[in-house]
Order: C-alpha cells, then sequence, then structure tokens
C-alpha cells in the first residue's frame, strides 16, 4: 500500500478496494443502526492511503453514485457524484459478490432495519433526457442488472405490495370512506398474477383503482419491467390503471403513481422476444 501523499493521481486497485469495503461496511452500520462516525473512518483510509479527506470524501460520493445506478441504498451524507475512475467499476464489481446482504435489505433479514416508517406519496417524476452511463457502468449494470433483480426478488414485491395494500386502506380511511377501504381487495395474493393488476382499489368518490405495484430498493428513477398484459390492460382502461411505484423501501419508503397513457411518463423497450414455432 502507498503510504506517501498521492493526492491528485489515480487512485490504485488496492486503495480502490479498500475504500469500497470500508464503504459498505459503514452501508451495513448504518441500515443496522449501528453507530460509526464518518470522520473516524476517514481518517483510517487518509493513514493507509496518503489521501486527502477531501479526496476521500469525493470517492465515497463516486461509489454512491455507482451503488444508485445498480438500485442498492447509499450511505446518507454521501451524495452520489459523478465524474467516475473508470477502475472504481472493477473495486465493486470484485467487492460486491461478497456482500450478498444487500439483496436482502429492508426485508427483515438478519442485518435488521427496525419498523419501517410511514409511505410517503410525491408527484410523478418528469420524463429526463435520455444518456448513456460509462461503459464500466454498462458492464455492472449488465452483470448486476437492478431490474431483473427486483423482478426475481419474490420477497421485495410482496413487501411492496403489502405496504401498498395498506396504504391504499389508510388513505381511503383517512378520506372518511371506511366502507370503501373495506372493499380495497389484494388481486395478486388472493386470486394470483395474470389479472394485470396487483391491487383493486378505489379514489374517495368511488371509481375503481386498479393498482399494478412496483418496488425497488433503488432511487427513484430506477427502471422497471411491465409485462405485455401490464401494458395492454394500462390501454384498455387508462381511466383505472396505474402504476404504483415504490422506491427507496429499505430505508425511507416514498412512493408516487404513474397513469396512463404511460408513454408520457416513461420510456417503453422491449426487452425480450417471443419465439415460436407456429
Amino acid at each position: 500500500m502507498v503510504q506517501s501523499n498521492i493526492h491528485g493521481n489515480q487512485w490504485a486497485d488496492d486503495e480502490l478496494d479498500l475504500i469500497v469495503a470500508d464503504y459498505l461496511s459503514m452501508l451495513r452500520d448504518e441500515l443496522s443502526g449501528t453507530p460509526f462516525i464518518k470522520l473516524h473512518r476517514a481518517k483510517a483510509l487518509m493513514a493507509l492511503t496518503g489521501r486527502s479527506h477531501r479526496s476521500i470524501e469525493f470517492k465515497h460520493m463516486n461509489i454512491s453514485a455507482v451503488l444508485r445506478e445498480l438500485s442498492f441504498p447509499t450511505i446518507k451524507g454521501y451524495r452520489p457524484m459523478p465524474n467516475i475512475q473508470s477502475a472504481i467499476f472493477d473495486a465493486i464489481e470484485r467487492a460486491l459478490p461478497q456482500h450478498a446482504w444487500l439483496e436482502t435489505v429492508g426485508l427483515g433479514s438478519a442485518i435488521g432495519v427496525g419498523e419501517r416508517p410511514a409511505l410517503f406519496e410525491e408527484a410523478t417524476p418528469s420524463l429526463a433526457k435520455a444518456k448513456s452511463p460509462q461503459e464500466g457502468m454498462k458492464r455492472l449494470i449488465r452483470k448486476f442488472d437492478p431490474v431483473k433483480r427486483d423482478a426475481a426478488n419474490r420477497t421485495l414485491g410482496l413487501a411492496g405490495e403489502e405496504m401498498a395494500f395498506e396504504n391504499e386502506k389508510k388513505r381511503l380511511t383517512d378520506a372518511g370512506r371506511k366502507d370503501l377501504a373495506k372493499q380495497v381487495f389484494w388481486t395478486a395474493q388472493e386470486e394470483g398474477d395474470g389479472a394485470g393488476y396487483d391491487i383493486l382499489s378505489f379514489e374517495p368518490n368511488g371509481r375503481e383503482r386498479l393498482l399494478e405495484v412496483k418496488t425497488t430498493n433503488g432511487s427513484q428513477r430506477t427502471p422497471f419491467f411491465l409485462s405485455r398484459n401490464e401494458e395492454s390492460l394500462s390501454r384498455e382502461k387508462p381511466e383505472s390503471f396505474q402504476i404504483f411505484r415504490i422506491y427507496d423501501f429499505a430505508r425511507k419508503p416514498s412512493a408516487f403513481r404513474i397513469d396512463p397513457p404511460l408513454s408520457e411518463h416513461v420510456r417503453l423497450e422491449t426487452d425480450t422476444f417471443r419465439a415460436s414455432f407456429n
């Protein structure tokens, strides 16, 4: 390990491995409620690498930027910062397989996050200009695809649906419609997938709402899968269908609703092909 002050030079692989490991250790402590002092951790890295405090803080923010794109939680206070040294992608790729606990964050796993806070609903985000990530980021997304991870994580999906189900009942109760709150129906749980939506709910005026719940531990703009059945239903019943997007589930669950036409809010891309012999 380099011991001299090398501020301004590119970080070496062993330095990057150290800071990524330290970041993930702090993240686990933060999520489990274990106290730690960031400055003390930074000073330890400064002693090992000869880097300045500012350089270490900036690298922590780079790591936040990468983890955010991969739909993993990030440490509070380390705002995601782009302009990432390409070698950091390799360091994160080396580290993630050793931290399988990240896949169970917020699901009552061993690291435990305690009682979840109330769900906060906000406005639908605007459709941003498309941008191409760095090549290293593209490689990480292919290997640790956040969309496929969310879709395959049935426990996360069920937890999100349950949260949305309870949220709908509370919303209607608070609006003075306990009668409608009692009629909210968790379709996916009671009847299985296939309806094209997860929850039958209502507006306070009695109008039906068909909610398709999409849940992620990632950020507000983490992509998600939409089935052909769900997309078709959004066109067949645009007055009723809604996507109920829950994000940052592990830490502070927030949500927004996406109304049809979906193409006004998200970019719809074909992800798979159906192969047939007829």
